[in-house]
């Protein structure tokens, strides 16, 4: 068969060839050799400017850290020299362990260092002991104290000054110490010394970006922005180094444990192009500037985590920008080769499009007749639902009809003719309901029209009560009523809503049943608020309603009746008809039911109070 005929089979991607051809890889390797090494100069080079100016902001900060540091050093570099012209200090010396000198040359150093604002100074005699300090008398002072093993005194009297940083002997406070020599150029008699504080240094760079650390000669971390950092060198101290620390007690009683401090490349940490630095788990970029004459390093660790994002974004848009040249150039390739296979893939198409619209044909009368199931079905439901509701609203006006009907005939075979005449004329207003509720159907079939008008609450009551009355006497159920004004009406239709009292009414009787008698009561009270809503509450003494089926109580078919005694579609009528007339039916709270209620209902109705009365106002329990 041709290659270009119709019934030709192409290959299912025309970018990679079919058969032998398969084992040709090459290009494809190429291809993608060209995008990762796209991706990877990209990433190279975005990292490498990243760390470029990550570096220049490092090295502003510092330039910055260590003017600060050095000029706090040489804001006190005077004050051990001031004190070779002090006659309290020079007596001092002559005699170093006089009580009264050294009263004397204290208070002198406390006022000369309250100017100066340094953490202490004092004076040594040349055996090491210090003869007064500033902070004499105060707890932690070195006032007394043989200091002889501090290397800055040793530095003092064999050069004339000495420098030293560690943590306070009797204070335990860290500080850089200044020791000069005294007198200058002549036979050693004392050395000056001043104590300098440099952990607020430390605090200020907690609230900076980054992590700063400062190392001493022996690249302890003697302060850090990380509390947890500090007293720890960057690599294990040799012993001579931990003896000297040890000697000199430099960092007190740390137990000198090294950081996990990983360090890419050779050499020591110097001064010069960023280092790639792994701390604790994270990667930094670490900058580091020389202070305190070279001996000390001010080391600043910047976060690479932002610099590397930028150079993978860098790189995934470099990968994006190859692959999309490179298939703009596989495309044009391929191009010559689609248009061969165009003419038979549009004959197989046109194949296919006949096949399926055929099948579509097919499956459009499938629906058809399925789709007219589901109607007819669905016709089924709702004429069953309309019929279950009807039966259950009819069912009380007919046992209303039998019982009056059975005592019309007794009271005719009595004599009582008045009596049987009355039954009657009840009977008639029954027969003329049930005709008023089987025209309620419209209301399900389609949305009524007419708007509410005033209908008056005291009738509807009354009219709700005589459809039960029977049946309550039979059950010696109390039907408590509050008296209400007969003038006082409600937005509705008078048919329906003595159709929602009654089956509240009903309902409160089916759950009296199993309460003892004389216990039976059912209360309704209406009540006029403010807003104009009238509210009709509607109680009774039987056993409170389970928590968990009063979130279902309003869903048609659900009832907590036994069966045959309901059909569980009254309370969604009576909210459905509730709602019509623009108010709600709901379970009243716990703060809205009378005492001693276990189940109580809340009809809310805007309410007309302005409509003439048709009848005197009276109480519910008043009927025959």
């Amino acid at each position: 068969m041709a290659p270009n005929s119709p019934g030709a089979r192409s290959a299912p991607f025309p970018f990679l060839p079919t058969g032998a051809g398969r084992t040709r890889l090459g290009p494809a390797l190429a291809v993608l050799a060209l995008v990762a090494l796209a991706a990877w100069g990209a990433y190279a080079l975005a990292l490498r400017i990243g760390l470029d100016r990550l570096g220049e902001a490092a090295d502003h900060r510092l330039d910055m850290e260590v003017s600060r540091i050095e000029a706090e050093l040489a804001r006190f570099d005077y004050l051990p020299a001031l004190l070779e012209t002090s006659p309290q200090v020079q007596q001092l010396l002559a005699s170093p362990f006089d009580p009264a000198l050294r009263a004397q040359a204290s208070h002198y150093l406390h006022a000369l260092n309250a100017i100066a604002g340094a953490e202490t100074l004092y004076v040594l005699e040349p055996g090491g002991v210090a003869a007064a300090a500033s902070d004499d008398g105060q707890l932690g002072t070195p006032a007394g104290q043989n200091l002889s093993y501090r290397p800055y005194l040793r530095e003092a009297l064999a050069g004339g000054r000495g420098r030293f940083y560690g943590i306070g002997v009797t204070s335990r406070v860290p500080g850089y110490y200044l020791a000069y020599a005294l007198p200058r150029g002549g036979p050693v008699r004392g050395v000056a010394t001043v104590k300098i504080d440099l952990r607020p240094a430390a605090l200020a760079w907690r609230q900076l970006p980054g992590e700063m650390l400062l190392l001493d000669e022996h690249q302890v971390a003697i302060l850090a922005s990380r509390e947890d950092w500090k007293y720890r060198p960057i690599a294990p101290l040799p012993e001579a180094e931990r003896a000297e620390a040890a000697t000199s007690r430099r960092y007190g009683d740390a137990p000198l444990t090294p950081l996990p401090w990983r360090m890419a490349g050779d050499g020591p940490l110097e001064p010069g192009p960023v280092r790639e630095v792994r701390l604790d788990g994270r990667s930094y970029a670490a900058t580091v500037h020389r202070l305190d004459a070279g001996r000390w390093r001010l080391v600043l660790l910047s976060d690479e985590g932002p610099v590397r994002a930028v150079a993978a974004a860098a790189a995934a848009g470099a990968a994006l920008a190859a692959a999309a040249l490179l298939l703009g150039l596989l495309v044009l390739r391929q191009r010559r080769r689609l248009v061969r296979q165009q003419l038979a893939s549009r004959a197989a198409l046109q194949a296919a499009n006949d096949s399926l619209e055929r099948r579509v044909q097919e499956r459009t009368a499938e629906l058809r007749a399925a789709q007219a199931e589901l109607v007819h079905a669905g016709q089924l439901a709702v004429l069953g639902q309309m019929s279950a509701g009807m039966v259950h609203e009819l069912n009380q006006p007919l046992a209303a009809l039998h019982t009056l009907s059975d005592n019309a005939v007794l009271l005719l075979e009595r004599g009582r003719s008045d009596d049987a005449r009355a039954n009657l004329t009840r009977i008639a207003q029954l027969v003329h309901r049930l005709g008023r509720l089987t025209a309620q159907l419209k209301v399900f079939a389609h949305k009524r029209t007419e708007p509410p008008v005033p209908v008056l609450l005291e009738r509807a009551l009354r009219e709700a009560a005589l459809l039960h009355a029977p049946r309550l006497r039979e059950l010696g159920v109390d039907l408590r009523a509050e008296t209400l004004p007969a003038d006082l009406a409600v937005m509705a239709e008078e048919t329906r809503l003595v159709q929602v009292l009654a089956n509240l009414v009903g309902n409160a009787a089916d759950a009296l049943a199993d309460v003892p008698v004389g216990t039976r009561w059912i209360a309704v009270a209406p009540a006029l608020d403010a807003t104009g809503t009238c509210r009709i509450t509607v109680a009774n003494s039987g056993p409170p309603i389970p928590p968990a089926a009063q979130a279902r109580l309003f869903e048609p078919f659900f009832t907590t009746k036994p069966a045959g005694r309901g059909l569980g579609l009254g309370l969604m009528m009576s909210a459905h008809i509730i709602q019509a007339f623009g108010g709600s039916l709901r379970l009243a709270r716990p703060d809205e039911a009378p005492e001693g209620a276990g189940a109580a209902f809340v009809i809310e109705l805007p309410a007309r109070p302005d409509v003439p009365a048709s009848a005197p106002a009276s109480a519910l329990r008043d009927e025959p």
